[in-house]
């Protein structure tokens, strides 16, 4: 879903009056692939794909008051904005941002640029228990004491779709406000633990919750080995003569560093259960054809690190279905490229 024109207008008047204050910096990336499926893949005939170019924009307005803008092309759309807010940030431990902001839950879905990944493919449950880029509009507060962190919004939320990916919106489908956040804690030196939750009222009427619980971690040694992991958990209350739809997924990655190349290993988890979304579901006056997945996935990857801003990466995905047998494992290619 992608914002509306009015909306990127509506940023732009707020920030043109400050140009002649201020040169703003800028960063950006750009990044395309290729992969190739076995026959029952959706990429069985090997397709040039998945074209990415990000721009940034950010600068200090006045002293501890700053803005961020980021706008991204991503498979054939158009530009899309994917944050854009003022922040203040009286200190270390207490910052605001006011506009459309990354939602901070897990890790991952705040760094998953082409250029910030190992990988190459989104993991199974970051693919399918909420939306990729997931953001949204509103309130968000973060700060840092010592080794624990917190970040913390209020926004729109997410609104009822087929299915959970596909909840992103920007403009709030009912009275009830998205509600959560993440903590932080950084045990030893490299190593970090973070909790993360969210709930929101996801119909259009304004009855039923959607509840996520998240759990991540990450340990980074000075030698360059590497192990993350994040968990998802979500709770999807439905009309009551259907049951309560649960999906939870979970990955494992590990990589390692031999001169310029990366080895990267990961493992990937999906249960979804839901017998009142799906296909067909347009509301309350049709639910759809249910979801059942059980999918897990060995994905194997190397990244060849050309300088500190050129990655060129492959990734072969081994793909297993607990009630089908498919032949769809697929190879990737991807340059990624950072400015």
């Amino acid at each position: 879903m992608k914002i509306k024109i009015p909306v990127i207008l509506l940023f732009l008047s707020f920030l043109v009056p400050l140009i002649p204050y201020t040169y703003a910096k800028t960063s950006g990336y750009l990044s395309f692939g290729y992969v190739k499926g076995e026959k029952e893949s959706e990429f069985y005939y090997g397709t040039f794909h998945d074209p990415n170019v990000g721009l940034m924009f950010f600068d200090e307005i006045v002293a501890k008051v700053n803005f961020f803008a980021e706008m991204r092309f991503h498979e054939g759309d158009l530009f899309e904005l994917d944050q854009a807010w003022v922040g203040i940030n009286p200190s270390e431990s207490f910052n605001l941002k006011f506009g459309l902001y990354l939602v901070p839950f897990g890790k991952y879905n705040e760094s998953s640029r082409p250029h910030e990944t190992m990988l190459i493919t989104v993991p199974l449950n970051v693919e399918s228990l909420y939306p990729q880029r997931w953001r949204d509009i509103g309130i968000l507060t973060q700060g840092r004491w010592g080794g624990l962190n917190y970040s913390a919004y209020i926004g729109n939320g997410l609104s009822e779709s087929q299915d959970l990916k596909g909840g992103q919106q920007f403009k709030d489908n009912n009275r009830d406000k998205g509600k959560g956040g993440r903590i932080g804690w950084m045990l030893q030196q490299g190593f970090e633990v973070g909790y993360s939750y969210y709930k929101g009222k996801f119909d259009d009427v304004n009855l039923r919750k959607l509840v996520m619980h998240g759990f991540d971690a990450v340990w980074a040694t000075t030698d360059g080995f590497q192990i993350i992991a994040e968990y998802a958990k979500s709770q999807v209350e439905n009309p009551e003569e259907f049951s309560e739809g649960k999906a939870e997924g979970y990955f494992v990655q590990c990589s390692f560093v031999i001169e310029s190349l990366r080895p990267v290993l990961s493992y990937q988890k999906l249960k979804y259960n839901d017998r009142f979304h799906g296909p067909g579901f347009i509301g309350l006056e049709s639910s759809g054809e249910g979801i059942s997945i059980d999918k897990s996935r060995w994905a194997l990857g190397l990244v060849l690190v050309l300088s500190q801003k050129l990655l060129l990466k492959v990734e072969y995905d081994w793909n297993k279905e607990s009630e089908a047998k498919l032949k769809d494992n697929a190879l990737y290619f991807q340059m990624a490229y950072s400015f």
